[in-house]
């Protein structure tokens, strides 16, 4: 026994004493560095969902807020810890692929039949969530930016137009409301807004960059988005089954996982190949994906539960990292808090008017113009586009930064309020 413990602590100091003796110091692994920082993220994102889910409150938005928290240590109590997180390539990574997996899980639980019951609403929906904010901001732009050039009022107008599937997705699938009416309408309408925001996005720059915009573009641009969302419907679940009963012949552990995840980051990468975003992708990939294309894996878990752990480590850190990217010190001017609340009003407004698209009768319109509210990482990425190109000055920049973090941060308490409601008002009719 003494002589282990005499190895042990020679092999304990073994570094110490070459370092001391001026050798090079002992190889450090390069992946430490991102380990604890997940730790710091998982175990915000845990806090911070547990503490929110005790007052009734969605665990999304404890997460949300545990990035702003640990993101502004600096700037609240002068403690420089975590805000290098924020341009950590590794965890932008995990967050990302938390989004995708997010996406797929959603699009695994809503039943595509019942999606298109409900097609025509979540379109014109879609086609009113775009043009209302989009003619607001452009108003509000005028009228409070008047030495602002037309790009710039146009550019506000197109951030306001996006919206983010991901926050809306996750409130719904927390609360277990995936398979409402209300619901499918929303999902719905926000593929076919990321859609038409694609689009809308390569109008507005290439306007600023080229000063022109062919028709030939557009089209070039819609007709590509459209086809590979039916190809995803029409195709890719043929594609799916023949892989799944080839995979299924396989005896090596896990293989149902794998092909149902190889399908969706395929997918995924396929929209990222023809400039539409990878979460549509992979939303589409869980729609199209059904449990019976699964039964030669035999007495395989349900797919939804083997996602589970993948969701749980990788989702959080996405909602993490988005609360991170908030600095608090950009609202300390009053010119830009008064900007960016006038700014915020018409983007919550105009999401409002969009419910008006509903053609069904008996569905809470509210909850569906709530749910379409939260601009979350599409408008971030709009402002930041429209940032660097140099059309949006740091003012009217960081007033849509605050525009963003208010519709992430109330659409869950919102969403979850007026869905509430209207259960209520349901039982009592």
């Amino acid at each position: 026994m003494t002589s282990r413990i005499i190895l042990a602590a020679a092999v304990l100091l073994t570094p110490r004493i070459v370092v001391a003796a001026g050798a090079a110091p002992a190889h450090h692994d390069p992946v430490a560095p991102f380990l604890i920082a997940l730790v710091v993220v998982l175990l915000a994102a845990k806090l911070g969902g547990e503490l929110f889910e005790r007052i009734r409150q969605p665990a999304v938005l404890g997460e949300l807020i545990a990035g702003v928290l640990i993101g502004n240590l600096d700037y609240l109590f002068g403690l420089d810890l975590f805000t290098g997180l924020r341009s950590d390539s590794f965890i932008d990574i995990f967050a990302r692929i938390g989004v995708v997996v997010l996406l797929f899980e959603v699009g695994l639980e809503t039943d595509l039949g019942d999606m298109m019951k409900v097609g025509a609403s979540s379109l014109l929906v879609a086609v009113l969530g775009v043009a209302a904010p989009m003619v607001l901001g452009f108003a509000v732009g005028v009228a409070l930016l008047p030495e602002a050039s037309w790009n710039a009022h146009v550019f506000l107008g197109a951030t306001l137009a996006a919206t983010s599937v991901g926050i809306t997705a996750r409130v719904l699938k927390d609360m277990g409301k995936l398979h409402a009416r209300e619901s499918r309408i929303i999902l719905g309408a926000a593929v076919i807004d990321d859609v038409i925001g694609l689009i809308l996005l390569a109008v507005v720059t290439g306007l600023v960059t080229a000063g022109t915009v062919t028709a030939l573009g557009i089209t070039w641009i819609a007709g590509v988005s459209i086809l590979f969302l039916l190809g995803a419907v029409l195709v890719g679940g043929r594609i799916a089954a023949l892989f799944a009963s080839r995979a299924a012949r396989m005896r090596v552990r896990g293989m149902k996982l794998i092909t149902a995840l190889g399908f969706c980051f395929a997918m995924a990468w396929l929209a990222d190949v023809v400039g539409l975003a990878p979460i549509v992708r992979a939303f589409a990939a869980g729609l199209v994906l059904k449990e019976g294309m699964f039964q030669g894996f035999g007495a395989a878990k349900p797919l939804n539960e083997l996602l589970e752990p993948l969701t749980t480590l990788f989702v959080p850190i996405f909602f993490v990292l988005m609360g991170l990217q908030v600095r608090l010190e950009t609202f300390s001017d009053p010119r830009i808090l008064g900007l960016g609340a006038a700014i915020t009003l018409v983007a919550i407004l105009g999401k409002q008017i969009c419910s008006l698209g509903v053609l069904e009768r008996g569905l809470d319109r509210l909850t569906i113009g709530v749910g379409m509210v939260p601009r979350g990482e599409v408008g971030l990425i709009f402002a930041s586009i429209g940032h660097g190109l140099g059309v949006l000055g740091d003012a009217l920049f960081t007033s849509l930064v605050f525009m963003v973090i208010v519709t992430t941060f109330v659409t869950p308490p919102a969403l979850r309020m007026t869905m509430a409601r209207y259960e209520r008002k349901r039982a009592r009719a």
